[in-house]
């Protein structure tokens, strides 16, 4: 039976899957439509009861239909919020299953593309690599190792019984060897929706024509480091100071003795924590604020964005 090796890059943003076989170049696994990539991102809807994945999600967001947007779910790994539930409908789900709904996705979209080339059909798909960055989770080496579990634990529900990990920046490293004509040190910045990792290797025209089995390339890997800082944590940081001050932060209570509290303006401002707010406790609370708020429209703004 032929060996696949699946590649997966899930991303904070966007995710990819690549396909190689024996003897095979490998090649991009379309995963919505022709599309080679596919946002990470979810919408349950609240009018039809389907699952919406990708653009297709991000379509039902931006056209209005009432439901559930979800986003940079690979944020979560590691995280306390990885252990918690969050109403999806009149049910509620743990973040192992939004991730596995994902996965589950490009699964079936992968399945698709081995049984529509003869070269693949009939192959066993239960191996995998996984992306991962460098980082996880910042100075915390047991919530990192955590969240490469979860991601783990996150495929096996999706059949995948041999999970392989690569550094990101790696395999980016890897591929980029592949046109090399001489050796030489390569640094490999990636700065993702989430993390930005930065590695140094060895590259080698030599290396790159060899197979894993002929060698070692840990000795090539000379430094490796990031940090949990990306592209979304600019989108935050953008919200917070031109669009969430048109939402109350940075008022006070009508008396100035009091500012509005700031968390709330920072979890609307962060993708994965937007979800934790919608509670009818925060809902009644907001509207007390905007009762004793000196810009009570702001507040009513934003009770309105928590209602919708």
């Amino acid at each position: 039976m032929t060996t696949l090796f699946p590649g997966l890059d899930f991303g904070t943003t966007n995710s990819t899957l690549a396909l190689a076989a024996p003897g095979a170049a490998p090649r991009l696994v379309p995963l919505e439509g022709a599309h080679l990539t596919i946002p990470s991102a979810l919408f349950f809807s609240l009018e039809d009861g389907e699952t919406y994945v990708g653009r297709a999600a991000v379509f039902e967001y931006r056209d209005g239909a009432e439901g559930r947007f979800m986003r940079a779910l690979k944020s979560i790994l590691g995280t306390s919020l990885m252990v918690e539930t969050t109403p999806i409908g009149r049910r509620r789900m743990s973040f192992e299953e939004l991730i596995g709904r994902f996965l589950k996705h490009l699964r079936e979209r992968l399945e698709e593309a081995v049984v529509a080339d003869p070269a693949t059909a009939g192959a066993a798909l239960d191996s995998i690599v996984l992306g991962r960055p460098v980082r996880f989770v910042d100075e915390d080496d047991a919530a990192d190792r955590a969240a490469q579990g979860q991601l783990e634990a996150a495929a096996r529900a999706q059949g995948f019984r041999h999970i392989e990990f690569q550094y990101e920046p790696v395999a980016a490293a890897l591929h980029y060897e592949r046109t090399v004509t001489s050796e030489q040190l390569a640094l490999v910045v990636d700065i993702g929706g989430g993390t930005s990792d930065f590695s140094i290797l060895r590259l080698s025209p030599n290396a790159a024509g060899a197979t894993t089995s002929q060698v070692d390339r840990r000795s090539d890997i000379l430094a490796t480091t990031g940090v949990h800082v990306g592209g979304t944590d600019f989108d935050r940081l953008l919200n917070l100071a031109a669009v969430m001050p048109h939402f109350g932060l940075g008022s006070t209570t009508a008396d100035g003795k009091r500012a509005m509290p700031v968390w709330y303006f920072n979890d609307m401002a962060t993708w994965h924590r937007i979800n934790t707010l919608y509670t009818a406790k925060n809902s009644r609370d907001i509207r007390g604020l905007e009762r004793e708020a000196a810009e009570p429209d702001k507040l009513a703004r934003y009770a309105h964005l928590l209602a919708h």
